[in-house]
């Protein structure tokens, strides 16, 4: 029987009812259900109350719009984890709000800005997050993100109290005599939420791996050769310029400078491939620096430690791969 929808009007509505019924099931119903099977990976938490008020934040002010929560099974989203996003890392993020609001979606669809799966890790220090939410181009200088002064709150600084966060804005970006930026309690709690997105460790050979660019590269490095390292300036502005600066100089009162930096100078480059490699956080007066061993090989890392010792006017010798393994080694060893 063919179904003449011009003249039979019940058969359109009954088709189009059933058409969308079926396809809602397919696309919504099932997959929901089948995801309550799903259960956290080992060593993922909850959101505390905390977080889950920077959740709410980061909703409000649109950051999902630009920034994504899932790593790619391609090799080009290895710069944003260890392994590609599975549904487990979800779990807590989706659960209900309450009864009558659903969890809002994190994965994203515009990287207009970097994925943010493990900036937890990639930027664990508070004073970064608050400098770059008051204005991205106080770290960043080419960034394009909006700023948020409405999270912030100017106050005179004798009546700065000790609960007070003051954020180290300075030079051209805040220059108010007797003025202090303080941060305010939503972005505190936004920073809280960035600072817990750690992509959870999973056991050794289970997770899925990337799928390899087909561009042919040599990725054969000798220790030896210094010619064959990869480019430390590129790694440099990847990995360590949002904190330290393009110029080396850092912030005052965040980030330390390079230039001219007795630790950077060093003949004996051990301390500042060991910072590299653990990170740093003995300094009250700068922010936190987090360890890049899991994130960069020992080539990268001499690469970037050359690159800082040759530039902004130090004058250090080079190091290779092969020390920096050796150290790596020594670290690996004494944790043990």
């Amino acid at each position: 029987m063919m179904f003449n929808f011009h003249k039979d009007h019940k058969g359109l509505v009954r088709t189009a009812v059933a058409g969308f019924a079926f396809l809602s099931m397919i696309v919504a119903v099932i997959p929901a259900y089948q995801m309550q099977d799903v259960a956290p990976l080992p060593g993922q938490s909850a959101l505390n109350q905390t977080e889950r008020g920077g959740l709410q934040v980061f909703i409000s002010e649109g950051c999902v719009a630009c920034h994504t929560q899932q790593v790619r099974n391609i090799e080009m989203d290895q710069i944003w984890g260890s392994r590609p996003s599975i549904p487990s890392d979800y779990y807590y993020s989706k659960q209900r709000l309450d009864l009558w609001r659903q969890s809002p979606s994190l994965l994203g669809s515009e990287r207009t800005g970097p994925d943010l799966t493990n900036i937890g890790n990639r930027q664990p220090g508070r004073e970064w997050h608050l400098l770059h939410l008051y204005n991205p181009r106080t770290v960043v200088k080419a960034s394009i993100m909006p700023s948020y002064p409405w999270l912030f709150e100017e106050k005179d600084s004798i009546a700065i109290g000790p609960e007070d966060v003051v954020v180290p804005v300075g030079g051209k970006y805040f220059n108010k005599s007797g003025k202090k930026i303080v941060a305010g309690d939503k972005v505190l709690q936004l920073v809280t939420y960035l600072q817990s997105l750690k992509q959870a460790q999973i056991p050794d050979g289970t997770a899925a791996g990337f799928i390899p660019s087909t561009r042919t590269i040599d990725q054969t490095i000798q220790a030896d050769d210094q010619l064959a390292l990869p480019d430390g300036n590129q790694l440099y502005i990847q990995t360590c310029a949002a904190c330290h600066q393009e110029n080396g100089q850092g912030l005052p009162g965040a980030f330390p400078p390079l230039a001219g930096s007795s630790v950077v100078n060093d003949a004996d480059p051990e301390l500042m491939i060991r910072i590299i490699l653990q990170g740093y956080d003995a300094r009250t007066e700068y922010a936190q620096m987090p360890s890049f061993a899991e994130q960069l090989t020992d080539a990268q890392i001499a690469a970037i430690v050359n690159h800082e010792r040759s530039s902004w006017g130090n004058e250090a010798s080079a190091v290779d791969a092969a020390l920096v393994g050796s150290i790596r080694e020594f670290i690996t060893n004494i944790n043990q």
